[in-house]
């Protein structure tokens, strides 16, 4: 088991004919991700060789799961195009769109997570300006590098690319059943609840580490949701403790005013929900090795 993403699932690359596209799509299949198509209208009906591997691109995402069945996309479009990108997935009916793009702007992932919802939430979408989701030794779907980790029995959902990479290596030697990187932008479309939700009902997951930052309040609803519907134990870690108060620091997202959005506040609520909190993520790993320790 895992959440979201499995050994089975088909995978398609929109924009893996560019070069940060060719890049990740080739790590990707070393790390044994199923990738069956990728999309690009001007170059359709062609194929990229990925050393010795050929994969087939295809005009729309529509026919690339025609032919194939893919369920999951991961896009690696530029933010100017991102935005028609995802919903010409979303219009096709993939389940899964992993949004790698940064720099998209925030009307424009408004607009494709609005979409999304009026479409009925057929495609969960992961992303913006993220670093995707792990399942290690199954299957790879963004940037993430798949050799840090291992298979294990602790999820980890993420804010953070950075502090993604660095909690998997901490925790390498007890190995993870799923990470996945949400994004830190204002708009994302799968958040901590979300990830947190499927974790809880992931029968092998034991563990959650639960990774925030500074700036809206996203980190205290997921503490109410923990409270009210999370039996597993959770750990905690929130980036930001020294940031100045009133500045923008780091994603977007990231704005403190007043009390409201500190790390601290954000320690608290977690802290009320019964999550240990950890000051730094080397502290955090401590936590998550004690509590899952038992």
């Amino acid at each position: 088991m895992a959440i979201f993403l499995t050994k089975d699932s088909k995978v398609i690359v929109q924009g893996m004919t560019g070069s940060t596209g060719m890049k990740h799509t080739r790590l990707m299949l070393g790390d044994g991700t199923n990738i069956v198509g990728g999309v690009n209208p001007r170059k359709a009906g062609t194929s990229v060789d990925f050393d010795g591997h050929e994969v087939p691109v295809f005009g729309s995402v529509a026919e690339a799961m025609e032919k194939t069945g893919a369920d999951v996309t991961v896009v690696f479009v530029p933010p100017a195009f991102s935005k028609a990108a995802v919903v010409e997935a979303i219009d096709a009916g993939i389940g899964l769109a992993v949004v790698i793009t940064e720099g998209i702007a925030v009307h424009d992932s408004a607009a494709f997570w609005a979409y999304a919802k009026a479409k009925g939430n057929k495609t969960r979408i992961i992303g913006p300006n993220c670093p995707g989701l792990i399942t290690p030794g199954q299957s790879n779907a963004g940037i993430i590098p798949g050799d840090i980790t291992k298979p294990g029995r602790i999820g980890l959902v993420s804010k953070s690319g950075t502090l993604t990479y660095q909690m998997m290596y901490e925790l390498r030697d007890l190995g993870f059943s799923s990470c996945v990187g949400i994004g830190g932008d204002p708009i994302i479309g799968t958040t901590h609840i979300d990830a947190l939700k499927a974790f809880q009902d992931d029968p092998d997951t034991d563990l959650i580490v639960m990774i925030g930052e500074i700036g809206g309040d996203a980190e205290e609803r997921a503490a109410d949701f923990i409270k009210e519907h999370v039996t597993k134990p959770v750990v905690g870690y929130v980036a930001g403790f020294t940031a100045p108060e009133g500045k923008t620091m780091g994603h977007a997202g990231a704005i403190v005013s007043g009390s409201s959005g500190t790390a601290q506040a954000k320690k608290e609520a977690l802290e009320a929900a019964g999550v240990k909190v950890g000051k730094t993520p080397s502290e955090t790993a401590r936590l998550a090795r004690a509590a899952l320790a038992g």
